[in-house]
């Protein structure tokens, strides 16, 4: 009798555990397929033709579409002067871009049985690639040089925010002109307060582009983060100011915005928006007063483009670049903003 029980429990056990397995699957399934539907209140989205030069000199916005449905992750364009509007969704998909003078570069995810795996893939003027390379880790950052002729890219080698100190990052630049590639900027010689510094813990991350041999970026070690400036030459990353990360230089060379960890607010929402006079080297908070996680982007000499969490997973915002004003509302459901020229 206990034997029979025994068997008639070991079913039931059976038939739950398989109803609920089947009730998962279809779960997911009924997910997928409401994230390839276009969601009531969304934007507007429709494929179409994507080129880094702009049909008719006019100015362009691009950027990944992070809206439900069967374009999202595309990089797609709508008018610079309406960002807004309805977008031309390109077919490409990249978790960061960024493109300037006809080269772009497209951070992608390759999904595979087991796990993921990830790469740099260098795009032409009409997005078609050019070239790729293996990425180490999780995309977090990229940016191309203002004549096109250099890319550069971050990754989380380990750890996956920038928050707390357990992480680890590799960041590249590659000339697409011979396609040298600087593979670890960790091998360059940095220099602090005038001296030789080395140490085991370094993190580099976040390059801007003065030209097409000088860049800025942030130096991370022992606990301390420092804007430097990179000679890609010389093999050297000088450092110039404290407390700097995600430095995004400004048209005209002068300033560079970027993130600031500011005493006193919460650890895992440390930073808020800042920008930095070069010649001076005096820091004026801009008027965005919320947590700031991102790469800013100059919109024009005068404005900056940065991504706030949203209802599709993050928005794009502009503030005035000298403290004035006020945040605004640029675009929903997008991220990684780049004016290509």
């Amino acid at each position: 009798m206990q034997n029979r029980t025994r068997v008639i429990i070991l079913l039931v056990a059976v038939v739950l555990l398989g109803t609920v397995g089947t009730g998962a699957v279809l779960y997911a399934a009924d997910r997928t397929a409401r994230r390839d539907q276009a969601q009531p209140g969304g934007p507007s989205v429709e494929s179409g033709t994507v080129s880094l030069r702009a049909a008719g000199g006019g100015r362009q916005l691009l950027f990944r579409n992070m809206a439900w449905g069967p374009h999202r992750d595309e990089i797609t364009a709508v008018p610079a002067d309406r960002p807004d509007g309805p977008r031309t969704a390109s077919g490409v998909q990249c978790l960061r871009f960024h493109a300037a003078a006809g080269t772009g570069i497209c951070l992608q995810a390759q999904h595979g049985a087991l796990e993921d795996t990830y790469r740099a893939v260098i795009l032409d003027d009409h997005l078609r690639e050019r070239r790729s390379f293996p990425a180490a880790g999780i995309p977090t950052r990229s940016r191309v040089s203002p004549s096109g002729h250099l890319a550069a890219w971050t990754v989380f080698v380990s750890g996956d925010s920038y928050a707390g100190s357990d992480f680890s990052t590799r960041t590249s630049i590659v000339d697409v002109r011979d396609w040298n590639l600087r593979e670890n900027l960790e091998d360059f010689a940095v220099i602090l307060d005038g001296r030789p510094y080395q140490a085991h813990d370094l993190n580099i991350w976040g390059v801007t582009f003065a030209d097409d041999n000088t860049f800025y970026a942030t130096v991370a070690s022992a606990g301390q983060t420092h804007l430097v400036r990179g000679d890609l030459t010389a093999r050297t990353l000088t450092a110039l100011h404290d407390d700097v990360e995600c430095p995004s230089l400004s048209p005209d060379g002068t300033r560079i915005a970027y993130k600031k960890r500011v005493p006193g607010l919460p650890a895992d929402a440390p930073w808020r928006l800042y920008v930095l006079d070069l010649a001076t080297m005096t820091e004026t908070a801009t008027a965005e007063q919320r947590n700031i996680d991102d790469q800013a982007l100059w919109s024009g000499d005068d404005a900056l483009v940065y991504a706030l969490p949203g209802d599709y997973g993050a928005d794009l915002w502009t503030v005035p670049a000298d403290g004035s004003g006020s945040p605004r509302a640029v675009a929903k459901a997008a991220v990684a903003p780049a004016y290509p020229g």
